[in-house]
């Protein structure tokens, strides 16, 4: 192990969404709602969904080969695999270890991870420890999710903002002064009961009765969580930059969790950035939890909305409640295999 820590920053990224796209127009005609009320109040006007025979793992292996191949990384390359998520294919056992079969990464170790939409972040914060100490000098972090599995479809308030997708990075090694900056963690497990299901664990397991009350779907008092959110978003943000030693006007590129635009538009006021300078697509994906921050930062780096030397914040929250956030310098060697 080295006697200095060693820079930790994403060297490929990919992501996956299923073909099949549920409109607002037809979910007008699932639930009382209309698509004006989806799209004034949240942004979003369509979102992904998984087909039957597709699981959280499938989408998962999907937009790992693709961050693999982007990176030019061979799966048997890597340490670790880290699979955020809080729609795994089944309680046991980890669907990390799914895809870890799948892709033919037989030296890497995997495990789940669960902090709800901020899952993505958490991961990548550990992965980057791992590759700081030199303890490890690859790793795959993967937020994937089929939230249309543990959606009440007869629920208004829920069924309209979620949807189906996968992000995935390779973290390694990177240039001095580049990559992740600065990291935090937080949550406030007070709030726990106002984005939960209830039912399905050892608290509460599966029985005739808590099928019948829909008590395996996902209950949100949404009110509280918006407040949450408005709140933690900023506060995290300038947290972050504070701590990376940047200002407010270094920032190129605000990545925020994907889970509604009024969120997102308030985070940009309080941190007196332009919307040019956040990535948005929620229009098209709904609030895909772990996956939505890879998943966005994959469409930017495609586009070509992020270019080496970049300044970017990811920030999101999430169920626990959770919350916490990313800095990083886009990193010239990103998309390469590189060594330090």
């Amino acid at each position: 192990m080295p006697n200095h820590l060693i820079q930790a920053g994403i060297l490929g990224v990919g992501s996956y969404v299923p073909e099949r796209i549920l409109t607002n127009k037809e979910l007008e005609q699932m639930v009382d709602t209309s698509d004006e009320w989806i799209t004034t109040r949240t942004g979003i006007r369509e979102r992904r969904i998984a087909d039957p025979a597709v699981s959280t793992s499938d989408l998962a292996v999907r937009a790992s080969r693709k961050a693999l191949e982007h990176a030019g990384v061979k799966p048997e390359e890597l340490d670790l695999i880290i699979l955020t998520t809080c729609s795994k294919d089944m309680p046991l056992p980890a669907g990390a270890c799914l895809v870890q079969t799948e892709l033919g990464a037989h030296q890497a170790g995997a495990f789940d991870l669960e902090a709800g939409c901020s899952g993505f972040v958490y991961g990548l914060t550990i992965a980057s420890q791992f590759i700081a100490t030199g303890a490890m000098k690859r790793i795959l972090v993967i937020g994937a999710e089929v939230l249309s599995r543990i959606i009440n479809w007869q629920d208004r308030n829920t069924c309209v903002l979620f949807g189906d997708g996968a992000g995935a990075v390779v973290v390694g090694p990177v240039a001095p002064g580049e990559g992740i900056l600065a990291s935090r963690l937080s949550a406030e497990g007070a709030g726990w009961e106002h984005l939960y299901i209830p039912a399905g664990g050892a608290k509460m397991p599966a029985d005739p009765v808590t099928v019948e009350k829909k008590l395996h779907y996902v209950h949100m008092n949404g009110k509280e969580v918006f407040r949450y959110a408005t709140r933690v978003m900023e506060e995290e943000s300038i947290h972050l930059i504070k701590a990376a030693n940047l200002r407010l006007e270094d920032i190129d590129l605000l990545i925020p969790h994907q889970a509604n635009i009024r969120i997102i538009e308030h985070a940009a006021r309080k941190l007196k950035l332009p919307m040019e300078k956040v990535v948005v697509n929620l229009d098209r994906y709904g609030n895909t939890s772990s996956a939505s921050i890879p998943l966005a930062l994959d469409e930017a780096v495609k586009s070509g909305r992020v270019k080496a030397g970049d300044n970017i914040v990811m920030v999101a929250f999430g169920a626990g409640l959770t919350s916490g956030g990313i800095v990083l310098k886009w990193s010239k060697g990103e998309g390469e295999s590189n060594e330090t």
